[in-house]
């Protein structure tokens, strides 16, 4: 059974990120942050989650985002892998932030390490 508790820490890292790498259109009022436990997924550390379209409409609301930490593989990581999954997890967020993902043709290891390259020179 997985269970889910919310991360402070993640989305304290994932403000930070945003800031200094200036994603403009992420909204980190709209992204909500939670550590797993329990994940049989194999090679999993974290996941982005989108509030679909018709939940959007359905419920009234804009889009949000939910970023997942698998905490038995992600709290292992080093610090400086522990940016770059964050980093790639932001990277599925789209521009439009309107419930949508960017695949994995745009959020590929070279532009993940571009990033964390920028990330590291402006700490």
């Amino acid at each position: 059974m997985i269970k889910y508790e919310p991360a402070p820490e993640i989305k304290y890292k994932i403000e930070n990120i945003v800031r200094k790498l200036d994603f403009g259109h992420v909204d980190i009022s709209r992204i909500a942050c939670f550590k797993s436990q329990g994940s049989t997924s194999r090679g999993t550390v974290a996941r982005c989650y989108a509030l679909s379209k018709i939940w959007q409409q359905s419920l009234n609301v804009p889009a949000h985002y939910i970023i997942e930490i698998l905490s038995e593989r992600f709290d292992k990581l080093s610090e400086a892998d522990k940016d770059r999954v964050l980093i790639h997890e932001i990277l599925h967020i789209p521009k439009s932030f309107g419930g949508g993902f960017r695949h994995h043709d745009f959020v590929c290891r070279r532009n993940v390490e571009q990033l964390y390259k920028r990330l590291q020179s402006n700490t």
